[in-house]
C-alpha cells in the first residue's frame, strides 16, 4: 500500500491520485468512476472531487493508496 502525504485537512479524490501518480490526468478519473474502477475505503466511488482524509484508502486495479498527514 502506497501512503500519499497531505499536509491539509482533507484533498479531492483527482488531486490525491494525481499526487501519487496513480494517473495522468484528472479527466482520466472521470472514466474510471464510470467504469466503477475506483474503491474509497472498500466501496465504488461516485465523485471525482469527493474530500479524502487521513486514513481513507483508495483501490485502483489492486493498487492501493492510503492518505495519511505530513
Amino acid at each position: 500500500m502506497t501512503e500519499v502525504e497531505i499536509h491539509t485537512e482533507y484533498i479531492q479524490l483527482d488531486q490525491m491520485l494525481k499526487l501519487a501518480g496513480a494517473i495522468p490526468s484528472g479527466g482520466m478519473v472521470k472514466e474510471l468512476i464510470a467504469e466503477g474502477a475506483i474503491l474509497r475505503n472498500g466501496a465504488p466511488e461516485t465523485a471525482r472531487r469527493r474530500k479524502l482524509f487521513p486514513g481513507d484508502v483508495i483501490t485502483i486495479d489492486s493498487e492501493s493508496y492510503r492518505v495519511v498527514r505530513a
